[in-house]
């Protein structure tokens, strides 16, 4: 990370536009308080708004463990070297049980040893969504065996809207919390 400025324009709150003000709200009253990468995009309040409809199913209701969902977190924080996401959610991946050895592979762009075969397939997907092309037909196919249609669907979204937090931080030059 950089010494220099942190790019956020925080809104106060007294100054927030009536749509901001709302999507405000419904982000603390929601989260309990607003989130960074809400910070940036409580600019547009209908990005904002969504954002917060996708990151909440993502993170709380779709049909990936949270191993996973944590898992591809780490995977395109790590893609996007984005190190204020890529240190949230190395935590969280420790805290439910990940080795410390699988998180070293993935930020050293090297491939962890995942025995669980719907991580394996979460990992070998979010692998070739990264790269150029359509990837193999057998690492998808094998992730729409393991992972199901929806599973499939939901690591592309996690991967798109992570991407969308990491570069986001990054850009602003948000540090990394101590």
């Amino acid at each position: 990370m950089t010494d220099e400025p942190v790019r956020i324009l925080e809104i106060p709150e007294d100054q927030l536009t009536a749509e901001q003000k709302k999507v405000f709200d419904d982000l603390v009253a929601g989260r309990g308080r607003l989130l960074t990468p809400y910070k940036i995009w409580i600019h547009s309040p209908k990005l904002a708004a969504g954002m917060e409809t996708i990151g909440t199913f993502l993170n709380k209701h779709g049909a990936l463990t949270e191993r996973e969902v944590e898992l591809t977190i780490v995977i395109i924080a790590s893609h996007w070297d984005g190190a204020y996401v890529q240190a949230a959610h190395v935590k969280a991946c420790l805290r439910l049980g990940y080795p410390p050895e699988v998180m070293d592979a993935i930020k050293a762009g090297e491939t962890p040893d995942l025995p669980d075969a719907r991580e394996k397939a979460v990992y070998d997907l979010c692998r070739i969504a990264m790269a150029p092309g359509g990837g193999p037909d057998e690492v998808y196919d094998r992730a729409a065996e393991l992972l199901g249609r929806d599973g499939l669907a939901e690591v592309l979204a996690l991967l798109g809207y992570y991407s969308a937090v990491a570069m986001a931080m990054k850009l602003h030059r948000v540090p990394v919390p101590g």
